[in-house]
């Protein structure tokens, strides 16, 4: 059964770090590209950032560009998001998602097969 579970959410002051981590089972990432999501109540879901499959190209948002990297362990099945210099404005929860490519359109959220129950970030002093 497939499944993707995120972990490494907490509360952090701004200008920290965290590191998010996706635990895929059920499937390689050989084959499919996994994005990051995140939403804040009240607001729509957004595209983080997307790595593919393939050459693990990656995609991101122009608000997190700079300051968060996409990584991927197809060895230990795992999804990376490395966010540093984080802002209050960063806080949301965020989700790890599958499909069969990052596309042309990697950061609408109605491409994605299968998602994961989200971990919280807060950015608070």
């Amino acid at each position: 059964q497939a499944q993707l579970v995120e972990s490494g959410g907490g509360l952090v002051q701004p200008g920290g770090s965290l590191r998010l981590s996706c635990a895929v089972s059920g499937f390689t990432l050989d084959h499919y590209a996994i994005a990051w999501f995140r939403q804040a109540p009240g607001k729509e879901r957004e595209g983080v950032s997307c790595v593919s499959s393939n050459k693990g190209f990656t995609y991101y948002a122009d608000s997190v560009k700079g300051r968060f990297t996409i990584t991927k362990d197809n060895a230990n099945s795992a999804v990376y998001l490395q966010m540093n210099n984080l802002k209050p404005e960063d806080t949301a929860v965020y989700y790890c998602a599958r499909d069969f490519t990052c596309g042309a359109s990697w950061y609408e959220d109605h491409e994605y097969e299968l998602w994961g129950q989200g971990t919280q970030v807060t950015v608070s002093s």
